[in-house]
This record gives structure tokens, C-alpha cells and sequence, in this order.
């Protein structure tokens, strides 16, 4: 199911936190069914001690089930009625120290209940106060759909904390779901700024934007770059010919995903075994891997391609540069260099 963020609706944004807390209406399920079992227990309790209580709508007989059963609901509740009472000392000392104890953690389980669904929101309230107050420089997914699950599949087997990640998106099953993964979500369209704003956009490092439709994707750009104007933004687009669009709205990097497929599709066709390795490649931590990182001071002024084993390209000022390419000749201070690596398989 792939998440999208076009489409305006009339609710706010709102925030949802992952946490092992049941909802609202599971704490009252449970809260009821412990009540339930007092209830059965106190029944029990009475009606095996029967003989000792004194019903005054059937004189001069033991108590029977239903008669338990009603003397245990309105002790329990407190109510008190009076029509059966206990007149044995075993049944009195048996609601001494049995029967009272139960009533008391009855009539917790109730108010417990009352609270908890009262307080839910308060605490929930709280949470995301918290959770904004401390959200700086963090990722921001945009779409939760199969570019957004693979987007962030990979930033966690980077290594990045799921606590750094926040996946926005207008449908609120979706965003339950993220929940349900352990990510912090935000149900609404992206392309509003009130969105972007209640996933903390302002003091986010990144904006990764993996939605259906490259218009809604140039929006969400306009819209994060307005916000955020230091802000790196890699986004998705189905046809190339809207990738110098996105760029222009202020996308830092671009990936154009059908010209992607159709190359690998392409690849797959003609050379089987070059479409392995890029497969490899894209599966970070599983085979081969690129990697990048800055020229050492000791690298500067010599060849890329004799910095280290593995290099395969350099990065210089946003372009991609071949070993072969006369800039690559010596290594400059901000360069960064891309290298191939092979990870050791587990056995």
C-alpha cells in the first residue's frame, strides 16, 4: 500500500508517537475484564459460605447462586441494600478480610479506568510537547509507501535511530503503521506548511519525499524549502522530464525512479550478471556496498585513483567526477571520494 501526501483535507495535522501503551478502549477491556473476575471471585467466596448469610426474601433458606452473585455486586459496588447480610461469624470475618480487600481493588479498577481515559489525552498532549521539544536534526519521510519503507529500511541499517526518524502521510492507517514500526508520524498532506511544520521541518537535517505524483513531490519541495531554507531535500520522481522542475523548487538530489527500474530492467536483459551487482549494491549490508567519505589531509594533491583501494569515483562541489576525468588528476581539500567495498557474508 503506498502512501501519498497529495490531497487536501479540512483536519490539522497531528502527531502520533510510537508506544507499547494499549488505547483507550483495550484499557477498559482490560480494566472490565479484571472486574469481571472480582465479581466471579467474590461470587464464589459468598456462595461456598452460604449458610452464614441471611436473605430476607427467602427466610429460613440458604443463600442460592443468583442470590451470591447479587450480594457480591452491591457489596462490591458499595451500594449496600441491606436485603442480605451476614449473620455467621465465619461470613463476617470472611467479608472482614477477604471481601473487603476485593472491594477496595474493584472500586480502584473502576476509577483507574475513569482516569486513564481522561488522562490519555493529557499524556498524549504531553508526549508530543516533549517529543517537539527535542527533535533537531532529524529525517523527515514523506510517504509511507514502497519508496518510503525502502528510504527508511536503509537509513536504519545505516545505522540511524528510529528516534531521528519521522514519517509524515495523509492517510492515518498508514501512519499507524509507522507507529507500529516504532516511528513517530504525522497524518496530513505535506504540501501544507502547518504539516511539514508539526513534523518539525524547521530543525530537520533532511527531507526524503516518496510520493505517487510529481507534482504533489514539486510542492512538498516549494513548501520544506520555503520552511527550511538549509534544508537537504532528496526526493523521487516517476519521469525524468520533471526532474529539473524539482531541482528548480529546491530538491538537492533527485532520483528518477522508472528511468531506475527501466535501466536495471535493461541491464537484467543484456548482462544478467552487471544487474547482480547492482542488485548487491542497493541491498545495503548484504553484498557489496558504496560508500563515501571526505579526502584524508594525507590524499590531497594526489590522484583519486591512488588515494585508497576501492575508489571509484570523487564528488567534488556536487558532481560526480570518473577516475578518468583530468579534475580527479589530484585531490583537493572538500573532496569526498565514492568507494566500492565487499562486506564478509555471515556463516
Amino acid at each position: 500500500m503506498g502512501g501519498s501526501a497529495a490531497g487536501q483535507g479540512p483536519h490539522s495535522p497531528a502527531v502520533s508517537l510510537p508506544s507499547r501503551r494499549p488505547g483507550p478502549l483495550i484499557a477498559v477491556l482490560q480494566r472490565a475484564a479484571i472486574a469481571l473476575g472480582l465479581l466471579v471471585l467474590s461470587t464464589a467466596i459468598v456462595y461456598l459460605g452460604r449458610y452464614g448469610y441471611k436473605d430476607f426474601a427467602r427466610p429460613g433458606q440458604p443463600l442460592n447462586f443468583l442470590g451470591a452473585a447479587y450480594y457480591s455486586a452491591v457489596t462490591l459496588s458499595t451500594t449496600g441494600y441491606g436485603d442480605i447480610v451476614p449473620v455467621s461469624s465465619s461470613a463476617r470475618l470472611v467479608n472482614t478480610v477477604v471481601i473487603t480487600p476485593i472491594r477496595v481493588i474493584f472500586l480502584i479498577v473502576l476509577i483507574g479506568t475513569t482516569l486513564e481515559v481522561l488522562a490519555e489525552r493529557t499524556r498524549a498532549s504531553f508526549r508530543v510537547a516533549r517529543w517537539r521539544s527535542r527533535m533537531a536534526g532529524h529525517t523527515v519521510v514523506v510517504g509511507y509507501g514502497t519508496k518510503g519503507r525502502s528510504a527508511l529500511l536503509t537509513l536504519r541499517e545505516a545505522g540511524v535511530p528510529q528516534t531521528s526518524l519521522v514519517v509524515v502521510d495523509r492517510i492515518p492507517q498508514v501512519v499507524a503503521e509507522s507507529n507500529s514500526a516504532g516511528l513517530s508520524g504525522v497524518t496530513g498532506d505535506a504540501t501544507r506548511r502547518a504539516v511539514l511544520a508539526s513534523a518539525q521541518i524547521e530543525t530537520a537535517e533532511q527531507l526524503v519525499i516518496a510520493v505517487d505524483r510529481d507534482d504533489t513531490a514539486v510542492l512538498i519541495a516549494l513548501t520544506a524549502r520555503q520552511l527550511s531554507p538549509g534544508l537537504t531535500i532528496i526526493a523521487a520522481v516517476r519521469e525524468s522530464e520533471n526532474e529539473p522542475l524539482l531541482r528548480q523548487s529546491g530538491a538537492n538530489h533527485v532520483v528518477v525512479s522508472s528511468d531506475a527500474a527501466g535501466r536495471l530492467l535493461g541491464l537484467a536483459t543484456i548482462d544478467p550478471g552487471v544487474s547482480q551487482v547492482m542488485a548487491q549494491l542497493l541491498d545495503r549490508g548484504r553484498g557489496l556496498e558504496l560508500t563515501e567519505r571526505p579526502a584524508a589531509p594525507g590524499e590531497l594533491g594526489r590522484p583519486a585513483a591512488q588515494a585508497c583501494a576501492g575508489v571509484i569515483a570523487l564528488l567534488r562541489a556536487g558532481r560526480v567526477l570518473p577516475l578518468d576525468d583530468p579534475g580527479a588528476s589530484t585531490l583537493e581539500a572538500g573532496d569526498r571520494l565514492v568507494l566500492l567495498s565487499g562486506v564478509p557474508q555471515a556463516r
